[in-house]
């Protein structure tokens, strides 16, 4: 998986083009959906969805969507079907993200994470697998749970219909 979606508003701009710098280094292949010019910002709503709905889908496996606190990208990602975005500040919380909840769009603020911790949680978000590095017994309840909440999720998306 070297193919990623990208995007930001105006507040996580900086931090986006940190980590797409960094991922590009690395040889993945990024489509950045926003905001590609600080003088022509969008809303987190636009640039969320524009990165959830490509995840949604199937187009990329994982994204990562920056705003000013990470909320607003992670609210809006998870509207659509199949979308698993977490919020996350910190280096723990983002390998658990992945481990435990198996998101598949990271969510960062650009006003409280900075580009070089933003750079290390893009790496631990996408070189982390779901259930790795927990206890046998943990990695069952969570594989169960994650059926449980598939069919949670099914249940809501066949409502809207």
């Amino acid at each position: 998986m070297k193919k990623i979606i990208i995007g930001s508003d105006l507040s996580g701009f900086q931090l986006k083009e940190a980590v797409k710098e960094y991922l590009q280094s690395e040889g993945y292949t990024i489509t950045d959906v926003g905001v590609v010019d600080e003088d022509k910002p969008a809303p987190f709503y636009v640039v969320g969805k524009a990165v959830a709905e490509k995840i949604s889908d199937q187009t990329f496996e994982r994204g990562i969507a920056i705003c000013g606190t990470g909320m607003g990208m992670s609210l809006t990602a998870n509207k659509f079907e199949g979308v698993r975005a977490a919020a996350v500040e910190s280096l723990l919380a983002t390998e658990k993200c992945r481990a435990i909840n198996d998101a598949n769009v990271l969510c960062m603020g650009g006003w409280l994470v900075a580009p070089f911790l933003g750079v290390e949680m893009a790496k631990t978000f996408l070189n982390t697998g779901f259930t790795e590095n927990l206890e046998d017994w943990r990695a069952e309840k969570l594989k169960v749970a994650k059926v449980e909440f598939d069919k949670i999720e099914a249940e809501s998306f066949s409502k809207k219909r």
